[in-house]
């Protein structure tokens, strides 16, 4: 189970932190990690983490701006968005797939139900 939350409007350059929980098992074994889709467009990668090395990948459009980050306490990967622009809003989907020390984004094929980015010019 993957469940999203954070999403929200913010105007542009502001930020905001989804959080996507997940249960014990997908949060110790496996790669976690999050894609965003508009109406209309593909499913895009945006951030991965690994479970062994911690490994981290980042989409093109949100490197630097974007953080992806393991919680143990919370079982849950966060990404912290800064500097956010237009193009980023959409539906934010957090995502498991099997992984150790590295997290291609075809791995991922268990998703959440989304949480809705909107940020406004």
């Amino acid at each position: 189970q993957l469940v999203e939350s954070g999403g929200g409007s913010v105007e542009t350059g502001g930020s905001l932190r989804l959080s996507c929980a997940a249960d014990s098992w997908k949060y110790a074994m496996g790669c976690l990690g999050w894609f965003r889709q508009v109406p209309g467009g593909e499913r895009e990668a945006v951030a991965s983490i690994a479970p062994g090395s911690g490994r981290k990948e980042y989409g093109e459009s949100v490197m630097g701006r974007f953080t992806i980050s393991r919680n143990s306490a919370t079982k849950s990967a966060d990404l912290q968005m800064n500097q956010l622009q237009p193009e980023d809003t959409g539906m934010y989907y957090c995502a498991y797939g099997w992984g150790s020390d590295f997290c291609p984004w075809t791995t991922f094929n268990s998703w959440g139900q989304g949480t809705q980015v909107t940020v406004g010019s």
